[in-house]
């Protein structure tokens, strides 16, 4: 294709592809769907909609290659895991150019999510190396006993749009290193990424069929995601997204019994004690809260602020929102809060506040959509919130901060747990043996005590509850897609 423009802005056609990726080549089909600028509605370009015959070739591919692949030295696919590391930073401008372009997310932001989603394969290229089986002291004179760990096969790999690199990068580096080839379906809102990502493989001299990429429109969705779910040549689905559709796959992967990692809904306590530094927990929930405006898994969605310190930390908080926090377009230097992805997540946050408001929460900022157009949402800062608002109920997805008053440690404890998922959660104290107690009763997969920031590539990123399976990232996340053999040598 040939340069698009996004804010008035030329992207490069160095990294813009609009075919699927399948088996080494591009691939257009007859349809195509548009892909859009949530800042200003304009579209970028109109990629390939694969459908369920495209993603059964990608599947084959994917499986034919998956022999030459599984079968190369531990030291050639981490090399070539490297190189596609390298490149991913020797083109970290452009790269981030388009995931602002189409999801809108502030140019800086982008920049950090590409140095992030890059570090998933430097990291799993050195994990290459370090599969290493056992040796078990056997039973019997005449036996030995070995344990290998070797690549599940081919896996699916499902993204959503709010991380359009890093959540690609996070499960493929892993696949990759253990030996696996992947089919990547992108969310239709943001595929320029995954086919960028695709380019660069190709560059890197991954293999031909081992990055398999299969675009498709929300109409094509679900034909495509069943192909992936069922196909009996696909051994393993890595899924991020929401709860609802993980169920969905989940029933599809159990005809075939595929092995299955999900990272799912998130609806992320952020408890602030008496006992903590007010200072420090403001800019925590500014950071937890209002990335990507909110549109994150790990985001906060319920503050839980101890009576003692309440006011003063919802005072502070709101002189933050006010003096940090800039509404505007993802390519401008100053912005800080871009657009939400459509106009149907504007909708929800509006019916979260309106719900909120209806049952006695008062806005003490923020509270309508900005000026800048439908997608902008302002800062938004709730008091007098309850646990029966639909706000503490359900997971926003936006720039929505809902502060609920407690007594006692226990009551926020219990409010945090009350929920059916469980990503991250966040408090902030300076008391020890609280920090021990609440890190060790939250129920929730990665908990930041006296921080807002959690994710890092050498630490397992994961849930509980029906905020998913598995773990991605970290020592932990290759052995998603290993499987484990037992040997036994007789007669010796």
């Amino acid at each position: 294709p040939g340069p698009v423009r996004a804010a008035s802005r030329a992207l490069s056609a160095a990294l813009l592809r609009r075919g699927g990726l399948v088996g080494g080549r591009w691939v257009e089909t007859a349809a195509a769907f548009p892909v859009h600028d949530p800042a200003s509605g304009e579209e970028l370009g109109r990629v390939s909609d694969c459908g369920a015959a495209e993603a059964r070739a990608a599947v084959r591919a994917a499986h034919e290659a998956g022999a030459a692949w599984g079968r190369l030295p531990a030291k050639e696919r981490s090399a070539r895991l490297r190189r596609w590391y390298e490149l991913m930073m020797e083109n970290k401008e452009e790269l981030a150019r388009i995931i602002t372009a189409e999801n809108g997310k502030p140019l800086k932001e982008a920049q950090g999510e590409i140095v992030y989603s890059a570090s998933f394969l430097e990291w799993f290229a050195e994990e290459a190396r370090r599969i290493y089986g056992d040796v078990i002291p056997a039973s019997a004179k005449d036996r030995r006993v070995l344990v290998l760990k070797q690549p599940v096969g081919v896996a699916a790999i499902i993204t959503p749009w709010n991380f359009p690199s890093a959540m690609i990068t996070r499960k493929v580096g892993a696949a990759l290193a253990a030996g696996c080839t992947v089919v990547v379906k992108p969310a239709e809102d943001t595929p320029l990424s995954a086919l960028a990502l695709g380019e660069l493989a190709n560059q890197a001299g991954i293999p031909a069929g081992v990055y398999n990429v299969v675009p498709c429109s929300r109409q094509q969705t679900a034909a495509v995601g069943e192909v992936l779910c069922t196909d009996p040549l696909v051994s393993k689905i890595s899924f991020t997204g929401s709860t609802a559709t993980g169920k969905i796959l989940l029933k599809h992967a159990a005809g075939t019994v595929k092995r299955v990692s999900m990272e799912l809904g998130g609806h992320a306590p952020f408890i602030v004690f008496d006992s903590a530094n007010v200072d420090r927990a403001v800019a925590g929930a500014l950071a937890s809260k209002y990335r990507n405006s909110g549109q994150t898994c790990v985001c906060t969605n319920r503050f839980l602020v101890q009576k003692g310190i309440h006011d003063e930390f919802v005072e502070k908080f709101a002189k933050a929102i006010e003096k940090e926090l800039h509404v505007g377009n993802g390519f401008d230097a100053k912005t800080t809060q871009g657009p939400l992805i459509n106009e149907k997540a504007v909708e929800k946050v509006e019916k979260h506040i309106k719900d909120a408001v209806s049952q006695g929460a008062s806005i003490v900022t923020g509270g309508k959509r900005h000026s800048l157009g439908k997608n902008f949402f302002e800062p938004t800062l709730l008091t007098n919130v309850t646990t029966k608002m639909l706000c503490t109920q359900e997971e926003t997805f936006g720039p929505l901060a809902p502060v609920i008053r407690f007594d006692t440690e226990a009551e926020a404890v219990a409010i945090a747990n009350a929920a059916n998922v469980g990503l991250a959660g966040y408090f902030y104290s300076q008391d020890p043996a609280q920090i021990w107690r609440v890190a060790e009763q939250l129920e929730v997969g990665m908990v930041g005590v006296n921080e807002g920031i959690i994710s890092s590539v050498e630490c397992p990123f994961g849930g509980v509850k029906e905020s998913g399976l598995g773990r991605e990232g970290s020592k932990y996340g290759i052995d998603e897609y290993l499987e484990i053999k037992y040997v036994c040598l007789g007669g010796l």
